[in-house]
């Protein structure tokens, strides 16, 4: 049982709540027992729920989509699998690679990751620098036959 005191105009109500049961709380206000019926307001959460908007990948000529070791190889792209920001580069154009050489190092979701080379080939050109930001399925390096 919980028990307070009230000031109202000048008035002294001692209370005690004695029951709640859903809206119906019995409570006893100086002696007197009373049914009453509680009104609750529905609380606003502190903090905001989040929605995403719903995001279309940019389309530069062909599918915005990262590279995938099952894919056709030939001449083609590397492009990035998150979002991120490039902390090194390990090639440059004209650069003969293999199937898994790190071509560059990037930075997403606070970890370092090597981005690797799908094919045999020469890089044809470097897309990004180091300190560039980049997207999900931006271009990051072309290697050719």
């Amino acid at each position: 049982m919980k028990k307070y005191s009230f000031t109202i105009r000048g008035n002294n109500y001692e209370v005690n709540i004695r029951n709640i049961d859903d809206e119906i709380t019995d409570i006893e206000v100086n002696g007197t027992r009373y049914e009453v019926e509680v009104h609750r307001a529905v609380k606003q959460a502190k903090t905001p729920k989040l929605m995403r908007s719903r995001i279309e990948p940019l389309d530069h000529g062909e599918k915005a989509r990262t590279s995938k070791p099952t894919e056709r190889k030939g001449a083609g792209t590397v492009k990035a699998p998150l979002p991120g920001t490039i902390l090194e580069v390990k090639v440059k154009q004209g650069d003969e690679v293999k199937i898994g050489d790190t071509l560059l190092i990037m930075e997403a979701m606070k970890m370092e990751n090597n981005i690797k080379a799908d094919r045999h080939g020469t890089i044809e050109s470097m897309k990004v620098n180091v300190g560039d930001s980049v997207l999900e399925g931006d271009v990051l390096v072309e290697i050719g036959g």
